[in-house]
């Protein structure tokens, strides 16, 4: 949520009056998709990075803004917690070397951040969940000194009417109360967009649900919160929890949660939006002087910015993005699944496999998601965000035969799935020696079992056994993954242990 707003209190007048406004944004929406108005197909994609602030002992630095200052570029910026920032990389559009490209621009950008940081004792890391974070490095003081958040913590609160609790059953088990929504800051990641026309949405949208938990699977990097050893990606877990409008009562009688997969194969992007609408009341009802029905009338594109700012507070995994340059509107799918890091190149090979294989999915004319439940792609996102590159996953089967079955996922990825994502960056027109560079990334992880979190949970465990408490353990393994980071080899390739 990147609006700037004004920290200040809603009454009921308010909310009335934005939910008309949001009736009308949607209305007017229908309109745009009706008459057809949006932005031709022009393959564009776009990544945002959320970073992390340590030192050299491994612990998290709570200092984004005077860092902010020594970066001075308008390609970085804060997010919730003061240990945090966002980088954010111009859209490209896909096909040739794009992904080097990219490669060079985002080591180019962390690498200039690491330094300036580094003139303040603290260092840049990539990675979905900083280890040595603890429950009190996340607490109402450690927010970032934006309105936008603070308004936000306050509207969550008060919707909720009491602390938050995180319960996380895994390797170990979380159990702890938040009197705010900062620990949602412990969660980093990586967005990937892709801009769609209206007749294609759906499909990018449905394809991307289905391979959110392969993309876990094969990208977790997240399996220590507040220094328990929970999931091997723990962001999904902690981010809806701490941001669970919905106490107890609210909660068992099935009311949906703001951090959401969704539950349903859409048939447009109106669906999602709509969705938004019915099922959750608006945080932040600002209302601005757009009569979005008035300026159709008038020949002019609305911003619908009521509809934009609500929709940035319904955190689905895969998000719809209405959006307005120069006067022409577009449509995005936003993937929100992957966290940071390990590596730049990680990064880049789980931008790669997804951009190919759901441009492979959403071509086929045997949908997978004609094959398959919403039930089960749910499914593994849950056991994916268990289990990580250990999954076991349900897929339709190859062939005539049909069916779903259950197999590993390296497997599922090895077998049917990277060959589709080659042809899928084939008809996107990339070059084949990035094409084969950062595929044969992701088939080193499948071959290897390797990823961030199986990495980090090795490592931790080997400190433990060579005498460290747990607390030196994960400053440690903290310490040399940011080591390793830096050097900028691709995770499967790094050394279990700390030496």
């Amino acid at each position: 949520m990147g609006e700037k707003v004004a920290a200040d209190g809603f009454g009921p007048s308010d909310r009335q009056q934005y939910r008309r406004k949001l009736q009308q944004c949607l209305a007017g929406l229908a309109r745009l998709l009706a008459e057809k108005r949006f932005d031709r197909p022009r393959n564009l994609m776009g990544v945002e990075i959320e970073l992390n602030l340590a030192g050299a002992d491994g612990l998290p630095r709570m200092l984004n803004g005077p860092v902010l200052e020594k970066i001075a570029s308008p390609d970085f910026q804060t997010e919730l917690g003061l240990f945090n920032l966002e980088v954010n990389i111009a859209p490209h559009q896909l096909g040739g070397r794009v992904f080097d490209r990219l490669a060079e621009e985002i080591g180019t950008a962390v690498g200039y951040a690491d330094r300036k940081a580094a003139e303040l004792d603290a260092g840049v890391v990539m990675i979905g969940i900083l280890p040595t974070l603890t429950q009190d490095d996340l607490v109402p003081r450690n927010l970032s000194a934006a309105d936008r958040y603070t308004l936000l913590n306050d509207q969550i609160l008060a919707a909720r009417g009491e602390d938050f609790t995180l319960d996380i059953h895994g390797v170990e088990r979380l159990l702890c109360t938040s009197e705010s929504i900062v620990p949602e800051a412990a969660c980093t990641s990586v967005q990937l967009h892709l801009q769609v026309t209206p007749a294609r949405f759906a499909a990018v949208w449905n394809a991307a649900q289905a391979v959110s938990g392969i993309q876990i699977a094969l990208g977790a990097n997240a399996p220590f919160v507040f220094g328990r050893e929970l999931w091997r990606e723990s962001r999904p877990p902690l981010f809806q929890q701490a941001t669970d409008t919905r106490p107890p009562e609210l909660q068992s009688q099935g009311v949906r949660p703001r951090t959401w997969f969704g539950e349903r194969w859409v048939d447009s992007a109106y669906d999602l939006f709509e969705e938004n609408l019915r099922y959750f009341p608006a945080l932040l009802p600002i209302c601005d002087d757009e009569d979005p029905l008035l300026v159709l009338d008038e020949g002019g594109v609305p911003r619908l910015q009521e509809l934009v700012l609500h929709n940035g507070t319904v955190y689905r995994w895969n998000r719809p993005v209405y959006g307005w340059v120069d006067g022409v509107p577009h449509l995005r799918v936003e993937n929100r699944v992957l966290p940071a890091g390990p590596t730049v190149t990680d990064v880049i090979a789980n931008a790669a496999f997804y951009y190919g294989l759901v441009r492979s999915l959403a071509d086929d004319p045997r949908p997978v998601w004609k094959r398959m439940s919403f039930e089960d792609a749910e499914a593994n996102f849950d056991t994916a965000c268990r289990h990580g590159i250990e999954a076991e996953l349900r897929w339709p089967r190859a062939g005539r035969a049909g069916g779903v079955a259950t197999l590993p996922a390296v497997r599922l990825v090895l077998d049917e799935l990277l060959p589709l994502a080659a042809a899928g960056l084939d008809a996107w027109h990339i070059e084949p020696a990035d094409r084969d560079f950062y595929l044969g990334v992701i088939e080193q992880r499948c071959l290897k079992r390797v990823n961030g979190a199986s990495w980090q949970a090795d490592t931790f465990h080997r400190a433990l056994a060579s005498g460290l408490d747990r607390e030196a353990a994960l400053a440690a393994t903290t310490r040399r993954y940011r080591t390793l980071m830096h050097a900028g080899e691709p995770v499967h390739t790094w050394p279990v242990g700390i030496d």
